[in-house]
């Protein structure tokens, strides 16, 4: 199955979670989406409730089943818990550390930034989203892209930044710190149940 590219408001009112991180999508209707979606009261089965967690994360990171089943058993090969392993290596993804600097103000805006070649890791240009960056790693805007309105308006727009990563406004730059503690990431994923998912 290829990335999804409809209604990111659609998709987050079908999982009942806020797919932006900003519970914009659930404000106004919270609930599913279609003619009787705000009547429906159908319960899951275990599996159901699974794999709904599993599309949690991979909606929110905008990766496509395959590409998150790739990053899933890269975490069983890392020594720690699998489920917490898998959620930092979606955070160290390239395009997620841009969203994290506040040089996006979505994960979707902050992959075409990587895509169109405007960042660079280390000063060498890397134009590949899924690109796994590393503890120290310095990330920042290339030299001609530095006054991109978008970005700028993204900066603005920006309310508070994640210590897991810093960010100096004047030379567009920042550095991705250390890996991020589970308490530090997203509370309403359940990463057991993505584990039960793929082992079931």
């Amino acid at each position: 199955m290829s990335r999804y590219t409809g209604s990111i408001y659609r998709k987050s009112r079908h999982l009942g979670f806020s797919t932006l991180e900003t519970g914009e999508e659930l404000a106004k209707k919270p609930y599913a989406p279609g003619q009787h979606g705000n009547k429906r009261g159908k319960k899951l089965s275990n599996y159901g409730i699974q794999l709904q967690e599993k599309q949690k994360a991979r909606f929110m990171y905008g990766l496509s089943e395959k590409q998150f089943e790739k990053v899933f058993e890269r975490a069983g090969k890392i020594k720690g818990v699998h489920g917490e392993n898998l959620l930092k290596l979606l955070e160290s993804r390239l395009d997620n550390i841009v969203y994290r600097m506040g040089l996006s103000t979505t994960r979707k805006g902050a992959r075409q930034l990587v895509n169109h070649g405007h960042i660079t890791v280390n000063g060498k240009k890397v134009n590949i989203p899924s690109y796994t960056c590393k503890p120290g790693d310095v990330i920042s805007l290339r030299e001609n892209d530095k006054e991109l309105a978008i970005v700028k308006t993204s900066l603005e727009a920006l309310a508070k930044r994640v210590d897991f990563v810093t960010f100096d406004a004047n030379k567009m730059s920042g550095t991705y710190v250390r890996y991020p503690e589970r308490s530090e990431l997203n509370a309403d994923i359940n990463e057991a149940l993505i584990v039960e998912y793929y082992n079931r």
